[in-house]
């Protein structure tokens, strides 16, 4: 049933448990625990926060079928990346011409700028809670993300964003601080609600959008390429990519129940991510809100970092240009000015007074999920090409899992538009 995916090249590393293949793991570990656990980011911190301050343990169901779909989506991108030695973009950019792949990148470029700006917003939404103004931690925040990336090597990098995932633990401890009622959680868990109606709906793709953001797929095959992770190594990657899904899901899962304990229970309404944390503050005391607040700064700096990186690598190699964080800017130009005024925008916008800093973040979110169902298309097109990926190609259950994401991505988006758009369109009609 797994033709494909469980080959033996795949299954071998797990079959000979012993100290050469341990530390083999831990060499190759990195690009699915990073990619996974950055989603957890400023916009993805707003949005199960709102999530679970709305509509308290009901949503909570969600995070099993969106951790199903985010193992599969990862698995399938990491994968193409270990058998063709390419990132997504170069495989757009050869199988559906300069055309298409334009398109894709315009997309993928607005949402991902919008992701970006949110990061820069988490990051002064989270130290002005400390009393440090957004006037001081932008730009320098700003120019520490600059430095890391454009003067560090990829495997300094890597180190830095692997010691950054360990933060997440923050959440998980808020969580327990709450004193949650863990048999209501587990009911709520595996027991679907829906609603239908527009906000309820936009939450849905909100929570999908951030967890399988378009930038990750782009970001993971592209960092599998610059590790030089072959076919052969594979298994262990694929390990990587499983247990990084897991773990963002259980942070985020926490996240969501520290909320759902404490402001939706209290019927507290909030509008940002740091309003979340000022509002765990009387409900659970000083440290879980201080807790919250540190893990929204060390998301947003994690972010601030990736989602650039991640634009300019699929922008560089659907454009056909050099790219990689072990180059400098004689070697690839494009690649760190890409990376480099993304960074300007993202920080001069959030210095602007009053800029709409949640609305920015949700719906950055929200358009993620839009986006993706377009992605996910062209990587089923691709992982089924047998002369692209051979014996790899996807088995039947996850081209079964994928085009059902695709399917449920696509409905929602056509049902959130007509019920946000048919009322003004009838309303005109009618003449009121």
């Amino acid at each position: 049933m797994f033709r494909g995916i469980l080959t033996t090249k795949l299954v071998k590393p797990f079959t000979q448990i012993n100290t050469k293949n341990i530390l083999l793991f831990l060499a190759l570990l990195g690009p699915g625990i990073i990619t996974a656990n950055v989603d957890n980011d400023a916009g993805g911190i707003a949005t199960y926060s709102l999530a679970a301050a709305n509509y308290g343990y009901s949503i909570l169901w969600m995070m099993i079928p969106t951790t199903i779909a985010l193992v599969v989506v990862q698995e399938m991108c990491a994968r193409m990346g270990a058998v063709t030695g390419k990132g997504l973009a170069d495989l757009i950019r050869e199988s559906f011409g300069v055309k298409v792949t334009f398109y894709v990148m315009i997309a993928l470029f607005i949402t991902n700028l919008g992701n970006s700006i949110s990061e820069f917003a988490g990051i002064a939404a989270s130290l002005e809670l400390f009393g440090i103004s957004k006037y001081v931690s932008v730009p320098v925040s700003a120019i520490l993300v600059w430095l890391l990336i454009v003067k560090g090597s990829y495997r300094t990098v890597e180190k830095v964003f692997l010691v950054a995932c360990l933060v997440y633990i923050a959440y998980p401890v808020a969580a327990f601080m709450a004193g949650p009622k863990w048999d209501v959680i587990l009911k709520a868990t595996v027991t679907p609600e829906f609603k239908p109606d527009s906000a309820y709906i936009m939450t849905l793709i909100g929570i999908i959008g951030t967890t399988i953001a378009p930038w990750m797929q782009f970001y993971q095959q592209s960092a599998v390429v610059e590790k030089g992770i072959t076919a052969e190594q594979y298994g262990f990657t694929r390990l990587d990519v499983i247990v990084g899904c897991v773990l963002a899901i259980v942070v985020a899962f926490f996240m969501m129940v520290a909320c759902a304990s404490t402001i939706h229970l209290h019927g507290l309404k909030i509008e940002t991510a740091a309003d979340a944390a000022l509002a765990l503050k009387p409900l659970v005391g000083q440290h879980a809100s201080s807790l919250f607040a540190f893990g929204l700064f060390n998301a947003s700096l994690f972010g601030a970092c990736i989602l650039p990186l991640s634009t300019a690598f699929y922008i560089c190699e659907g454009m056909g240009w050099e790219s990689g964080v072990d180059k400098d800017f004689e070697q690839a130009p494009q690649f760190f000015w890409f990376f480099t005024v993304i960074i300007a925008i993202s920080a001069l916008l959030i210095l602007i007074p009053n800029a709409p800093l949640m609305k920015i973040m949700f719906l950055s979110q929200v358009l993620n999920g839009m986006v993706l169902p377009f992605v996910l298309i062209v990587m089923l097109l691709l992982i089924n090409d047998k002369k692209l990926m051979g014996s790899y190609v996807n088995g039947p259950v996850f081209n079964l899992i994928a085009q059902i994401t695709v399917v449920i991505m696509v409905v929602l988006t056509i049902i959130m538009t007509l019920d946000i758009a048919l009322p003004g369109i009838l309303n005109r009609l009618l003449g009121h």
